[in-house]
């Protein structure tokens, strides 16, 4: 059986809550990512940051990021996740019925990794990467 644990990116970093986002942005462009979690000061998931969020969010609005904290921008809303141990299908299953592009793991309630539509699509037979694709490009957030 493949698990999240398996297709994830390992040693996830999050961004804190109270971090700006030109240091949020700063870590994207060091890390090569599009996405980072936010975690409180708990050090427990609280959102979701992308690179689209801050340009839309933030400097096409004026704001300054140097000023917006990364908590600013997301919503108070669920955050979906997975399991460390979930099946791959209940990966699919969660991004597909979220349209999500990416799905945090946690094992412990600790962030352990996040699995993006690229990773799970390297990871399953070519038809269910259309499902995955057609599913979350519909109205993904």
């Amino acid at each position: 059986m493949t698990t999240a644990r398996d297709v994830m990116h390992r040693g996830c970093e999050c961004v804190g809550i109270n971090e700006n986002l030109a240091h949020a942005a700063r870590r994207m462009a060091e890390l090569d990512v599009g996405a980072l979690p936010i975690c409180g000061e708990d050090n427990r998931l609280k959102g979701i940051i992308t690179d689209r969020d801050i340009v839309v969010k933030c400097i096409a609005k004026g704001r300054n990021p140097n000023e917006v904290k990364a908590g600013d921008l997301f919503e108070e809303t669920r955050v979906w996740w997975v399991d460390a141990d979930a099946d791959i299908d209940e990966v699919l299953h969660q991004m597909v019925e979220h349209k999500i592009r990416r799905l945090p793991v946690l094992e412990n309630k600790e962030l352990v990794g996040i699995i993006s539509q690229a990773d799970l699509a390297a990871g399953l037979p070519e038809d269910k990467v259309g499902e995955l694709v057609e599913a979350i490009s519909s109205t993904s957030h």
